[in-house]
């Protein structure tokens, strides 16, 4: 079996439901270990992350991803175990094949080749893996940031591995994301009895138009990077159970996706201004997942450009839709960050596949990722 192609079944016979890792992480040490990488685990809690590098000096590209993946799902819906990697059709089949232990094995294999071909490159290359993306990634990737801030350690290039392609590899390149400013509103009222409303005071009655106003507030216009800020409601609680009963709180849950044109604390605001002049009684709890970032050109992104027409003949597109990712925590360091990775079309889905022939020839883009910018002049 193609080498690319035999790590990746390795990885997916290993059930690493997150925050598990299930010794995927040490295999991968263990590859990069014979080639001169020096290994460092740095566990936080029950998660399991490491940092890996080779070289003494020069420009860093560090290559970035995760060994855990999402739960399987109902298991009779698979058309082959999920943790029993299957090729069928030309498909790998198994959970991470496309998200994201395809990317990993690419990224090893391509240091393996760069490193046999290149033992005395200039420059540094990293690893930074966690087994905490799929989960509330508190224990992870920020964590090892820290950690190398606390080193010094300066990251100049992160290829993270996410499954970035849309109908075949190669043809979309992540080259930022939107940020995650999510919030619990609760609004309270008075308690009462239906037929009494003088006695009471509705909360879904008071949130209502102020919830409206919300949605329909223009955020920003975005820019030629970033759709406009969306706010999207996703919960909405209230009531007693009983038919006759005014309820004395209501709960929602919402979420903005933000471009580079606000902060999260334009957000903060503008919403509780909203909120106020509204005359609502609430209070308001606020989760930041992470700002926007953007790596509009640079080394970096002409790198992979060239890297993908040279493997695949495709022009690749940038782009920053879908949901965050762990550049959210590399980013801000100074680095220029991408996610670059197989067609996204069965993550997290039962029957989650990738096209074999993919991963070597993603392999390639990696060595050749590493070719340009450690070796050019």
């Amino acid at each position: 079996m193609e080498r690319t192609l035999q790590l990746c079944c390795e990885l997916i016979s290993r059930a690493s439901v997150t925050p598990l890792d299930a010794g995927c992480q040490p295999l991968l040490m263990q590859r990069l270990e014979q080639i001169g990488f020096h290994c460092l685990p740095l566990p936080f809690g029950e998660v399991q992350n490491f940092w890996a590098v080779r070289g003494s000096s020069g420009p860093l590209l560090v290559f970035a991803g995760h060994s855990d993946v999402v739960p399987s799902g109902p298991e009779d819906g698979w058309d082959s175990p999920p943790f029993l990697p299957t090729l069928r059709d030309g498909m790998l089949y198994g959970r991470g094949a496309a998200d994201m232990k395809g990317s990993l094995a690419a990224m090893v294999i391509a240091c393996e080749d760069f490193v046999a071909a290149h033992a005395d490159h200039p420059g540094r290359i990293g690893f930074l893996l966690t087994s905490d993306e799929e989960g509330p990634a508190v224990d992870g990737t920020v964590k090892v940031i820290d950690y190398l801030r606390q080193q010094g350690e300066q990251i100049d290039w992160c290829v993270v591995g996410e499954p970035s392609s849309s109908a075949e590899l190669g043809d979309v390149v992540k080259n930022g994301r939107r940020g995650s400013l999510g919030a619990q509103l609760t609004v309270t009222g008075i308690q009462g009895h239906l037929a009494y409303p003088q006695l009471a005071d509705n909360p879904i009655h008071r949130a209502l138009p102020a919830l409206h106003a919300l949605t329909a507030q223009v955020w920003d216009q975005g820019n030629a990077f970033f759709p406009a800020t969306s706010l999207q409601i996703s919960n909405l609680n209230s009531g007693t159970g009983a038919s006759n009963v005014i309820p004395g709180e209501l709960r929602a849950m919402f979420n903005f996706r933000f471009s580079t044109e606000v902060t999260a604390a334009d957000l903060r605001r503008r919403t509780e201004a909203i909120l106020q002049a509204h005359g609502l009684d609430y209070s308001i709890d606020w989760q930041l997942s992470g700002e926007p970032f953007l790596t509009a050109s640079g080394a970096l992104v002409a790198a992979a450009v060239a890297s993908i027409r040279e493997v695949t003949g495709l022009e690749a597109g940038l782009s920053t839709a879908g949901g965050t990712s762990d550049g959210r925590f590399i980013a801000p360091t100074g680095a220029q960050v991408l996610e670059l990775g197989p067609v996204n079309a069965t993550i997290h889905k039962l029957n989650e596949c990738v096209l074999a022939d993919d991963l070597p020839r993603l392999a390639r883009i990696y060595q050749g990722i590493l070719e340009r910018l450690l070796l050019a002049d």
